[in-house]
């Protein structure tokens, strides 16, 4: 039996080597003037503001560039968005980079739009006055925020992160350019590409998912698992960038249309108290999700599995472990939870923290604090 379920698409793709110089013309399609570029630091000294601004410019479109913000962007830095974009007069936002720059845009953009603070917008469809057309433009393969309506925002007095949704803060137009890939670090690349990877194998299984998500999903594992040790390898590899780069939005789609579950419940908490970076903490996390959800969801663990090209003589649930496993080994992230935390670390505390958070609720195997201790232990 097929479950009824909506499913939209709102964001259109743009795709390719280059396409990065098509922004100012897509810009002006879109009716923008003066447009805010949102974008970290190491995006300006790697060169990819100027190369946003060219075409930006030529298209006839001001721009007003923002940088003030870091991987793990809070309310305040949001709200420091907000008030230089209101001085700026803008009429418009682009996201350039990571996840940390596109969260930014469309929290700059909820704010800048209706007002109030980071924390009014937690949660989803909080948004009741139009928001500012955006263009996304990632730089990494990995949070897929580029094909979202969600803004991942940190409170900045507790650290928790929000997720902020709503279908007004999608991008009008995402532009994936793998040229602008090529100039990740290898540690980047490693994190960002590892947590697309989760993304794939999460939303595959949510008790959210539905027929269209599935496709999404499962394309998406078969692009990144092929492409990820290729990208690590050989850094020069276009064709895996671009690959990785799709399938990483393809994760985002499905992530918009199913959600995620147990991997990034557990592992938000180790980011909010101890600053791990989500890649590694995901790492350490997602092959001992799988083994505690294989009872619940041991075919649809098979099948990732057997898409992987594993032997097919073992457990599904297993293979598919084993392969997340060693494809963290391949890219030199940490594989045992005590590697990320401090020794004595309250794993009962953390366990009531990561069953409060939202992703849980689509866990397909029902999620307590009991099943996040369980998780916890096994990753120890």
């Amino acid at each position: 039996m097929i479950n009824e379920f909506e499913f939209h698409l709102r964001t259109r793709l743009v795709f390719g080597p280059g396409s990065l110089r098509r922004v100012g013309e897509i810009a002006r399609e879109l009716g923008f003037r003066r447009t805010l570029l949102v974008a970290d630091h190491g995006l300006l000294d790697a060169g990819h503001v100027g190369e946003a601004i060219e075409p930006l410019k030529r298209g006839g479109v001001e721009v007003v560039c923002w940088h003030e913000f870091d991987v793990n962007p809070d309310s305040d830095m949001v709200e420091s968005g907000r008030r230089f974009a209101s001085d700026a007069k803008v009429d418009s936002i682009i996201g350039l980079g990571g996840g940390s720059s596109m969260d930014c845009a469309k929290g700059i953009n909820f704010l800048l739009t209706n007002g109030g603070r980071m924390q009014d917008y937690w949660g989803y469809g909080k948004a009741f006055q139009p928001l500012l057309p955006m263009i996304g433009i990632p730089t990494t393969a990995g949070t897929g925020s580029e094909g979202q309506s969600y803004a991942l925002i940190s409170d900045a007095k507790t650290h928790v992160k929000m997720a902020c949704g709503d279908p007004k803060a999608t991008f009008r137009v995402a532009i994936l350019d793998p040229v602008l890939t090529l100039s990740q670090p290898a540690s980047v690349a490693a994190a960002a590409g590892y947590d697309a990877v989760s993304h794939a194998v999460e939303t595959f299984v949510t008790t959210r998912r539905n027929a269209i998500s599935d496709t999404f999903s499962r394309e998406s594992w078969r692009l990144l698992e092929r492409n990820f040790e290729r990208v690590l390898s050989r850094p020069e590899d276009l064709e895996a960038r671009a690959a990785m780069q799709l399938g990483a939005f393809y994760a985002g789609v499905a992530i918009e249309n199913s959600m995620l579950g147990a991997t990034h419940a557990c592992a938000n908490p180790l980011t909010a108290r101890f600053g791990t970076t989500h890649g590694h903490a995901i790492a350490v996390l997602l092959p001992q999700v799988v083994r505690w959800n294989g009872a619940v969801v041991e075919s649809r663990y098979t099948e990732l599995a057997r898409i992987a090209q594993s032997s097919g003589n073992g457990n599904g649930v297993e293979e598919l472990a084993a392969r997340l496993k060693e494809l963290a080994q391949v890219a030199g992230l940490p594989e045992r939870l005590s590697q990320v935390v401090p020794s004595g670390t309250d794993l009962e505390l953390l366990s009531h923290e990561a069953a409060s958070q939202w992703t849980g609720r689509f866990n397909p195997r029902p999620f307590d604090a009991h099943g996040a201790r369980e998780v916890y232990e096994w990753a120890y």
